[in-house]
C-alpha cells in the first residue's frame, strides 16, 4: 500500500517511524515531513493547504491511503475532497472536524446528549462575556472558540486573569479562533488524555497518556502546545476507562452520526477526573502531540491495520495491543517559547536511536545542509522502560545527550505518576 502522511510535527514523526514498520506498506511519502522523517519517508513538498494539488499528487503517485495528521487541513475540508476523489482518508470530514474546530459546537454536542463537561455559556461580545464572568466569579476557564494552536485557552484562577483574557481573544491575540468565546466551569480534578480510533459506527479505545501544557516545572508559567507526556496515564484506572467510552465516547459517535456527520478517524478526549468521574474538557480529531509519540513507542500492532480500518468501517475487525510498559517524552524548545524564540539555531547533535530510546523532530529543517531548529518545540527524546521513573531517567538522559544551544525542557515531566510509584 502507498500512503500520503500529512504534517511535519513530531507527531507525524512518531506516525511515521510507525507506519514504516507496517508489512503492508510499500510506499511512504510524507509533506512536507522534517528532517528526521526523511529517515522513514520520502518527503514532497507539497503545499497541503491546496486540496486539489494533495489529490494530484496520489493519483500521479499511486497513493490509495492518506492519513492526515494535523488538525488544521481536516477543519479545512482536505479529507472531504480526497474522498470526494476516491482516495481512502484517516480523519474526520470538516463538518465531524467541528469536534475540534468550534469549542461551543461540541459543548452544545453535550448538551444534547447528556455528555459531562463543565457547565458554559457562548458569547460574541466581551461585554456580555465579562459580565457573565463577574457573576460567576473566578477560576473560570475562557476558550476562544475556534482552532489556536494549544495556546486559546486561559484557565483563571483570579477575575483579573479571566476579563484580561476575555479581552486578547476579543482583540485579535488569536485572530478569527477568538471572534467567539466560550466560558466554562472550573473543573477541579487530575487531567488526562483519551484517545480511541472511530469508523463512524464503531470505537477501539487505544490508550491513555498525560500531557504537561505549562512551560515551566510544578506546572507553572503560560500554557504551551505540551513540554512533555507520558502513557499510560495511572488515573485511567480499568474502572475509568470503561465509564469513559460509556458515558463519553459512545454517547458523542452515536450523536454525530444522529445529527448528519458521523465521525471517522482519531478521537482525543481531553479529561478531568473528577470526584464525580470523568468529565471532558475538549475534544481534539487527531493525535496529540506529544501524547503520540508515547503512544506509539508502546503500541505493539501493525498502526496501518488500524488507521485503515477506522478509514474503511472495519474497526471491529481488528485489535490493538500496547506494551505494558510506560513510555515517557521530554519536548525541548526553543528558549524563549511559548512567546518569541530565536528561529535557525543549530543543532549540534542528536543521539541515535536505542533498543527503547528514540528521539522525534518537532520543529526542525535543513539550512544549507546544517540541521537547525525552526519552531518552538524542536525535539522529543523519548523513552520506554517498565516503570515511570526509570522512564523518566531515560528521556532526561537522551534529552541531556543532545548538543542544542538554545534548547531547554522541564525538569519534571511523569512527577505526578513517578509520585504514585513512591507512595
Amino acid at each position: 500500500m502507498k500512503v500520503l502522511l500529512i504534517g511535519s510535527g513530531g507527531r507525524e514523526h512518531a506516525l511515521a517511524w510507525k507506519l514504516a514498520k507496517s508489512p503492508r506498506l510499500t510506499k511512504l511519502f510524507a509533506a512536507p515531513g522534517n528532517p528526521g522523517m526523511a529517515e522513514c519517508a520520502t518527503l514532497v513538498a507539497l503545499d497541503v493547504d491546496d486540496h486539489a494539488a494533495v489529490s494530484a499528487f496520489c493519483r500521479d503517485n499511486g497513493v490509495t491511503f492518506v492519513v492526515v495528521g494535523p488538525e488544521a487541513p481536516l477543519v479545512a475540508g482536505i479529507a472531504d475532497r480526497l474522498r470526494a476523489d476516491g482516495l481512502e482518508v484517516f480523519g474526520p470530514s470538516a463538518a465531524a472536524a467541528q469536534l475540534e474546530g468550534s469549542k461551543g459546537f461540541t459543548k452544545d454536542l453535550c448538551a444534547k446528549y447528556d455528555i459531562p463537561t463543565g457547565a458554559y455559556r457562548r458569547f460574541t461580545d466581551a461585554a456580555a462575556a465579562k459580565a457573565y464572568v463577574q457573576a460567576e466569579g473566578a477560576p473560570i476557564v475562557i476558550k476562544a472558540d475556534g482552532l489556536a494552536a494549544g495556546k486559546g485557552v486561559t484557565v483563571a484562577m483570579a477575575l483579573p486573569e479571566a476579563l484580561a483574557a476575555i479581552d486578547d481573544c476579543f482583540d485579535g491575540a488569536f485572530g478569527a479562533a477568538g471572534a467567539e468565546v466560550v466560558v466554562e466551569a472550573f473543573l477541579d480534578g487530575e487531567e488526562a488524555s483519551f484517545f480511541c480510533l472511530c469508523d463512524g459506527t464503531n470505537a477501539l479505545p487505544l490508550a491513555s497518556a498525560q500531557d504537561h501544557k505549562r512551560v515551566g516545572d510544578g506546572d507553572t508559567g503560560p500554557n504551551t502546545g505540551g513540554m512533555g507526556a507520558y502513557s499510560p496515564a495511572p488515573v485511567m484506572t480499568p474502572e475509568m476507562v470503561e465509564r469513559t467510552m460509556k458515558e463519553i465516547i459512545e454517547p458523542t459517535i452515536r450523536g454525530m452520526a444522529a445529527d448528519g456527520h458521523p465521525f471517522s478517524g482519531v478521537l482525543f478526549a481531553g479529561l478531568m477526573i473528577t470526584e464525580k468521574g470523568p468529565e471532558l474538557i475538549e475534544y481534539n480529531v487527531r493525535f496529540g502531540d506529544p501524547e503520540c509519540q508515547v503512544l506509539m513507542m508502546r503500541l505493539q500492532s501493525d498502526l496501518l491495520a488500524l488507521l485503515h480500518a477506522a478509514a474503511t468501517g472495519t474497526l471491529d475487525q481488528v485489535n490493538a495491543s500496547w506494551k505494558d510498559e510506560t513510555a515517557l517524552t521530554v519536548v525541548l524548545a526553543s528558549k524563549g517559547y511559548p512567546a518569541s524564540y530565536d528561529k535557525n539555531t543549530p543543532i549540534d547533535f542528536i543521539p541515535a536511536d536505542g533498543d527503547a530510546t528514540k528521539v522525534f523532530h518537532a520543529g526542525t529543517a535543513l539550512k544549507d545542509g546544517k540541521l537547525v531548529a525552526t519552531g518552538g518545540r524542536v525535539l522529543n527524546a523519548t523513552a520506554v522502560a517498565p516503570t515511570v521513573a526509570d522512564a523518566q531517567a531515560a528521556a532526561y538522559a537522551l534529552a541531556d545527550a543532545v548538543k542544542w544551544d538554545n534548547g531547554f525542557c522541564r525538569r519534571d515531566i511523569g512527577w505526578r505518576a513517578v509520585a504514585r510509584e513512591k507512595a
